[in-house]
This record gives structure tokens, sequence and C-alpha cells, in this order.
């Protein structure tokens, strides 16, 4: 029986979404996610956390990680993740001060998140950065990587290009990559792009509005990419995808699984489907659908694998909302990753 524990949207806090979850020293799971003012994706915004001793049955208090003080619009879209090489917790998440100037920012905590030392910028280009939540990873050599899609002015141009930060000393200092993937045919370009570590290189994921889920391969460290390629057994509307290594070697994708492609609106983001990979990401077999209610959308998905649990976070928002994301909760979900065998 999945242990599923959902994070209500109320008046004073219409939406909740974005989030991720990483393992405590303890045995405990912090859990953070963007919990908004409003419903828009640039209304003010904290990023919020709360721990579960027991794999979400029971939770601390909700507070604040990251204080909507510190940009203009909000900050949001968080990744956790422990970095190897210190054991420290580190904790991204971008700072919207204007559709010209959304930053990606890290914070660090050497006591199991108790406290967080003084934000760190990442991104060393100025414009409008997006990294999704749960984004960031590390690779085997100990490199990390942070995926954005970039474009100078939000307001002026909604054609972004996907590259990557790369950090070699742990996170203490950061640079942009060589290579940018970009669709020069399409009107919003590579968007929302994720990574995982392939036994040949690296393989980012993008959001697109081609109607399918996109790739593009590095084989140096995610300074430089291939061209991009659609995966054609997973037809999309523009909307993210979440890939991750199984324990047992295989790949599994979160997606919304439409066959019709880019002509689903963005009020299409149902069914949440997995499908896996035994083949490195070259093909892909659906396995089933995580949240099958057409009365939902459901996106922004999150997935670590701690033991036997899968542990997944993702937004699920009413189809029937005229405008905006009201009514927005955030799942917290946890299941045997054993399902997507």
């Amino acid at each position: 029986m999945d242990q599923v524990f959902d994070i209500m949207p109320s008046a004073e806090n219409p939406r909740n979404s974005e989030g991720d979850a990483v393992l405590l020293s303890d045995g405990r799971l912090l859990l953070a996610w963007s919990r908004f003012e409003g419903a828009q994706d640039h209304a003010r915004a904290e990023v919020a956390g709360m721990t579960t001793a027991d794999w979400g049955k029971h939770w601390s208090e909700i507070r604040t990680l990251v204080s909507p003080q510190e940009a203009q619009l909000n900050v949001m879209s968080v990744s956790l993740l422990r970095e190897a090489g210190s054991g420290d917790l580190l904790l991204f998440y971008v700072r919207k001060n204007s559709l010209a100037e959304c930053l990606v920012y890290l914070r660090r905590s050497r006591d199991e998140g108790q406290s967080w030392e003084a934000p760190q910028r990442v991104a060393t280009k100025e414009g409008y950065h997006v990294i999704n939540n749960a984004r960031v990873i590390q690779l085997h050599d100990g490199r990390l990587l942070a995926p954005v899609a970039w474009t100078r002015d939000f307001a002026t141009s909604r054609h972004q290009v996907a590259f990557c930060y790369l950090s070699d000393d742990g996170g203490r200092s950061w640079r942009a990559g060589r290579g940018m993937v970009d669709l020069p045919s399409s009107a919003v370009g590579c968007q929302e792009p994720g990574l995982v570590e392939l036994s040949s290189g690296i393989l980012m994921y993008i959001r697109t509005d081609q109607g399918y889920v996109y790739g593009a391969l590095s084989r140096d460290g995610g300074e430089t990419w291939s061209d991009p390629w659609p995966f054609a057994s997973l037809p999309s509307p523009a909307a993210p995808a979440t890939m991750v290594r199984l324990p047992d070697g295989g790949l599994v994708v979160f997606y919304n699984h439409r066959p019709e492609g880019a002509k689903a609106g963005w009020k299409d983001r149902t069914p949440l489907a997995v499908a896996r990979s035994d083949d490195e990401g070259r093909t892909w077999r659906r396995l089933a659908d995580l949240e099958p209610s057409p009365e939902f959308c459901y996106a922004y998905t999150s997935c670590r694998i701690y033991g036997d649990k899968a542990v997944l976070t993702y937004y699920v928002w009413p189809r029937a909302v005229e405008m905006g994301f009201e009514q927005t909760r955030l799942r917290f979900r946890v299941l045997p990753w054993s399902r997507f065998s």
C-alpha cells in the first residue's frame, strides 16, 4: 500500500508545488517545496520544509527554509542534494526578481538541515534562468551539474536554450558549460532540462513544444551537448519529465503521456505515466499510469530512491480551475521502487 500525504492549499496558501526530499543521517526525510501566497508563477513564495520520521505518516511543523524576502518576486524550485565529498546538504533554488532576472542560488547545511549558510550564487550569467525542482545531480567523479533553461529577458523572448552550470569543488565555485542545446524552429526552445548519468555519458531530457520529450547527450561531463532528438515513444504536451536510475540498473521516466503530443494544452498534463528503459534511454516501454484521473493535472515530479522505497513528490491541480494554479496541492508518495521493474 502506497503511503500518500497531500499538502493542501488554503486561502492564504493557494498553491503548493515543486518539491524535493532528502534522507537525513538520523533516518528522517526532509521535504522542501515552493509554498505560494498566490497562484501564479511570479506570486510571492517561500521555500518551506518539514520532516517525517516514518515515511510520511506523521510530520513536523512547517518552517521557512528560504525567505521570500530574498527576492523581489519569489524564491522557488528547490533541489536537495547530499554532496558526496563533504557530506553537506546543498539546497538549490531560484531567486526571481523580474522577468529579466531569475538566478540560481544555493545554501549549504553542515548540521543536517538545522541551519543553512548564507546564499551563494550559482548562475554566473545574467538573465532569466529556469531550473526545476530535484534537478541538480552529482556525477560519479564528483562533478556537480545544475541544468538550466535560459533567456536573456523572458518579457521579450520566451525562446530558451539549455546548458549546465558545473562545479568541480563540491559546489564552492561554479562556471557555465561551453555548449548549449537549442531547438531554433521552436517558439519556446528547450525548457526545464533534467539530467541522468549514463554508462557512456550524460543524458539531458528536455521539455519542448514539439509533442515529445526530447533528449541530448554529453560525453564530456556536461560541457558540450549533441543536437537534441525526440523520444518517439514519449509523446507529451509542453510539460516537464523526470528520469532516474533504479538500483536494478534500469531507467524510469515520469511524464504526461498524450498521444496527440503538441496538440495537447497546458491543462492536459494528465495522466502521470511511467515508462522504463533497459538500454540506457534509447528505447522506452510504458509501464503504467501512476495517476490516471483525467480530472487533475500532475507535473513537476521528483523521485528519490532510498533502500527499497521510491519517494516521489508532484503537484496535483484540478483541471476545472479557470486560471492560474489555484487549489494546487503537493503530493508526497512512497512506494516500492520494484513497482517499476
